[in-house]
């Protein structure tokens, strides 16, 4: 198991809207079997234990 911290990043729009983004390593997307002609992948986010699970 890795661990890493990740910068969230806070994008303003021209309305004045926010949207975060974080940026995952290509190392661990890689690892997936995540490639660049992949366009989404499945996030679950749990409630209760404050987790987000990623799978392709």
């Amino acid at each position: 198991m890795e661990e890493r911290i990740l910068k969230v990043l806070w994008n303003k729009s021209g309305s004045g809207s926010i949207s975060p983004r974080v940026l995952i390593p290509i190392g661990w997307l890689r690892d997936m079997g995540v490639s660049d002609k992949d366009l989404e992948i499945k996030a679950i986010y749990n409630e209760e234990t404050k987790k987000i699970e990623l799978s392709k």
